[in-house]
């Protein structure tokens, strides 16, 4: 059965990470992918795929990302809302909720929870400074939207290969840094299984990593 994946953000490092394994993978042969961003050249290479539409427009644009949102069987947003008005949070719940699709994985930061202690959860929210009242306003805004959501809290990221541990939001984050590989890989188990992580916010690090008081590179 056809599944049908828009990727918000989709010229993003996990976003294309995701993208390339879809359409690499056996596991992923059903999904046809709508990948949303501002230039479409950037994606240029996937054009003629006939499993990729590419949709160029602002997520700041309501109208447009409703329009491009129809069809969908999941919406990954690869970006985090640090909007201080969170329009991006509200255009895509809105958008889905006018073209009744309910399942979204919308990425965000650790640290939203005060889930992050010691030394390392100190330097992370003097780093993420101003974005972080909008980051937490954006998982909020999900959490009672109404929609099948999964919060993705993503660690200070890296480009090793895949190791993580998933954490909850009534656990402690375990670890500081993981790679992309790690995160796109963790998406890609809730595209292939949508039931995961439902309506939960989970954070994925490399546990290698806990107790560094900086993120490892």
């Amino acid at each position: 059965m056809r599944k049908n994946v828009m990727i918000l953000a989709a010229n993003g490092q996990i976003a294309r990470l995701v993208e390339s394994r879809v359409l690499a993978e056996k596991e992923f042969a059903d999904v046809t992918l709508t990948l949303f961003l501002r230039d479409t050249s950037r994606l240029q290479s996937l054009q003629a795929n006939p499993r990729v539409t590419l949709v160029e427009g602002d997520i700041t644009d309501e109208t447009a990302v409703s329009a491009a949102m129809a069809g969908q069987d999941l919406v990954f947003v690869a970006v985090v809302d640090h909007d201080q008005q969170n329009w991006l949070t509200k255009n895509v719940v809105a958008a889905m909720q006018t073209n009744h699709v309910s399942r979204v994985l919308f990425t965000n930061v650790l640290g939203i929870y005060n889930e992050v202690g010691g030394e390392f959860g100190r330097w992370n929210f003097e780093m993420i400074g101003a974005g972080m009242a909008p980051a937490r306003r954006s998982d909020t805004l999900l959490a009672g939207s109404g929609l099948d959501y999964t919060t993705l809290r993503l660690p200070w990221l890296n480009d090793r290969g895949i190791a993580y541990t998933v954490t909850t939001k009534d656990q402690s984050y375990n670890g500081v840094s993981g790679s992309r590989a790690s995160v796109a890989d963790v998406v890609l188990s809730i595209i292939a299984d949508p039931t995961r992580y439902s309506r939960d916010s989970i954070g994925m690090a490399d546990p290698a990593t806990e107790g560094q008081s900086r993120p490892v590179y």
